[in-house]
């Protein structure tokens, strides 16, 4: 899919998502997590700017139907220091939670989270490969 198309299915996923809910977007570096991240947020409601978390670690949005909050694990040192950033309150929180770099959770991850995979298509750098589910 074309960065256009990611946008418009990310909007799509974010008019159709009912809170609690953990979204986890995994792949490398430049793939789009922030980008669908953004849709994302602005699907459900969000109308200010969603900027990426990566030096904050944690982003609140508010949304009409919750909070959102928009993780970026990249920079932490290891599950421990996901105490620092409320982990457990955000996870146990009525909002919608998206985590860029989940696989930095470990087991932290709740179950039920909804996983997606995002790469570069193998023969065109300008398009992505999506996995969810």
């Amino acid at each position: 899919m074309t960065l256009p198309e990611l946008v418009s299915w990310g909007e799509a996923l974010g008019r159709a998502t009912q809170p609690p809910l953990v979204i986890a977007l995994s792949g490398p570096l430049g793939a789009g997590k922030t980008v669908l991240a953004q849709a994302i947020c602005r699907g459900y409601g969000v109308t200010e700017a969603v900027t990426s978390p990566t030096y904050a670690l944690v982003h609140e949005y508010m949304s009409p139907r919750s909070s959102v909050f928009h993780v970026d694990l990249y920079r932490i040192a290891g599950v421990n220091d996901l105490t620092v950033l409320a982990w457990d309150e955000m996870m146990s929180a009525r909002a919608l939670v998206i985590i860029e770099w989940p696989d930095r959770a470990g087991a932290q991850l709740p179950a039920g989270h909804v996983p997606i995979d995002l790469a570069y298509a193998p023969d065109d750098a300008s398009r992505r490969l999506l996995l969810a589910g």
